[in-house]
């Protein structure tokens, strides 16, 4: 991509669950217009009011902008409260060795009734080393694809022991464009998770579910440019605190699902500058630990939940409690209740320091000098004891979940970031020091803005002759995910191969990840 120095303004915008936040910044990375506004239950109108602000501070320079990245809930949510997700049916190819537990069988009720339009078990899938089990019984496929016609929106593939080899997933993706036509959306499962079956299995199936909320999310964005007749690159962050291309998030939904937290924690390397840290986000409603290493999100070693159902893609370690500026606290001086119920947005209108009747942490860090809200709080005696407990015991969660997050380490600092960073304490357990930098409460839109665009690949590799030349054509495979993605070719590079260690085979192999990343180039 050339550079045109006409169009050298980019926006991050990040969805929480009480504030919409969008920066934007210029060539060299500085911040030239902010705002913070409320999060509306369609995200849309959030959005937009989000826009409209910065882009009223840029004026005429408004032109100038060549690319919005945006972080959104929008994925997590149509999970979490079962709204509009799409019909997928479901094929595993593993019979005869895999037929002892059905697709879905672990999922919950209610969402398995809201997304399974039907499913089979089949013969195919690989061992290990990547041989086959069983011939692809294409008769059956063909079969099943006729029973949901009409009836499905989207079909999820699934082989056992895919990752090794993705044969015949692509197989499967030719029947199916044949019986359905071209258009169908497919989600094949070597290119959204990795090994372990019943969990790569749901995770492609939730990413086919969610074709449809990434389509609305995609043409509300696309609406929102289209009124400000802005012709900007748009771009989607993902969970490990890079971006992909609108219509790569469009094929990879549920690589949005942990964006929000990434995003802060790859603001707050930003704005602090350091590139080993514990980041603590403290929102409206929760604050978020994770922990950046080498400047990027630690990630997660464990399965990962979502909406109750266990997946294994890569996700952020993050460390979620229910303590935020909104946080609402009662009990007694004594005995003090911190949360976990939050007035969320509406603190301007029910907390203590703005008029209302409801004591939140926001007011507690106000009478404690740490924050100025509204026009100044004078509560009587025992609800400033009551506040002054609360806050001792705010205190006491942050710090144990810092050093939770910290595994034994505490030679790294906190950088404190998010619209309630306040409540960070000066002194923390299990940190060298804090960190406060400037603009940190917009750190999650900045973390979107100033991302990079990344590509994964992961496969099996012998322990001894062969690793060499596995492990540099999985890092072609990376780069050539991350340029799908979005990232200029010139600027992509190698930043992580991870070498895991296999048992029980006949031969010594590894499991090889590979992570490739590199800038977006200037339109």
């Amino acid at each position: 991509m050339s550079a045109d120095p006409k169009r050298d303004l980019k926006i991050g915008i990040d969805v929480g669950g009480t504030n919409t936040d969008a920066v934007v910044l210029d060539r060299s990375d500085a911040i030239v217009a902010r705002t913070k506004q409320p999060t509306t239950r369609d995200v849309t109108d959030g959005i937009r009011s989000a826009l409209a602000v910065v882009l009223g501070e840029l004026g005429e320079r408004e032109r100038q902008v060549g690319r919005i990245m945006l972080g959104t809930t929008h994925a997590t949510n149509a999970v979490l409260q079962r709204r509009g997700l799409s019909r997928v049916a479901v094929i595993r190819l593993g019979a005869p060795a895999a037929t002892a537990v059905a697709p879905l069988t672990t999922w919950p009720a209610d969402l398995r009734e809201a997304v399974e339009a039907g499913s089979v078990m089949l013969g195919g899938g690989h061992f290990v080393d990547g041989w086959p089990i069983a011939p692809l019984d294409r008769d059956g496929i063909r079969r099943f694809l006729g029973s949901v016609a009409g009836r499905t929106e989207a079909v999820a593939v699934t082989g056992i022991f895919s990752p090794a080899s993705g044969e015949q997933e692509q197989h499967v993706a030719d029947i199916v464009r044949e019986e359905l036509g071209a258009d169908v959306a497919l989600s094949l499962s070597h290119e959204i998770g990795s090994l372990g079956l019943l969990e790569r299995e749901n995770a492609t199936v939730l990413n086919a579910a969610l074709y449809r909320a990434a389509g609305e999310v995609t043409r509300a964005l696309d609406a929102v440019l289209a009124e400000r007749g802005l012709d900007a690159a748009a771009f989607f962050a993902q969970n490990d605190g890079t971006l992909m291309a609108l219509e790569y998030a469009s094929r990879y939904p549920v690589l949005t699902i942990g964006s929000g937290p990434a995003n802060s924690i790859r603001g707050a390397a930003f704005l602090s500058g350091v590139d080993e840290a514990i980041v603590v986000d403290v929102g409206g409603t929760s604050t978020d630990l994770g922990v950046l290493v080498r400047g990027f999100p630690r990630e997660s070693s464990f399965a990962t939940d979502i909406g109750g159902v266990r997946t294994n893609f890569r996700m952020p370690d993050i460390l979620s409690v229910a303590v935020g500026g909104g946080t609402i606290v009662g009990g007694t001086p004594e005995e003090p209740v911190v949360g976990p119920v939050s007035v969320g947005f509406r603190i301007t209108s029910e907390g203590l320091s703005f008029g209302g009747s409801t004591p939140t942490l926001s007011d507690a860090g106000a009478l404690a000098g740490r924050v100025a809200l509204g026009g100044g709080l004078r509560p009587p005696a025992r609800t400033r004891a009551l506040l002054d407990s609360a806050l001792r015991e705010a205190d006491a969660v942050i710090s144990d979940a810092v050093d939770q997050m910290s595994l034994g380490r505490r030679d790294r600092p906190v950088v404190a970031v998010g619209g309630g960073a306040f409540l960070v304490p000066d002194v923390v357990t299990g940190a060298a020091k804090v960190l406060r930098p400037d603009n940190a409460d917009v750190a999650n839109a900045v973390g979107a803005a100033i991302a990079l665009v990344s590509g994964r690949w992961e496969t099996l590799a012998p322990a001894g002759e062969g690793r060499k030349q596995a492990i540099e054509e999985a890092s072609e495979k990376a780069v050539h995910r991350a340029v799908q993605a979005g990232a200029d070719p010139a600027t992509v590079q190698v930043v992580e191969i991870t070498e895991t260690p296999l048992s029980y085979l006949h031969e010594p192999a590894v499991r090889v990840n590979v992570k490739a990343a590199g800038r977006l180039g200037w339109l």
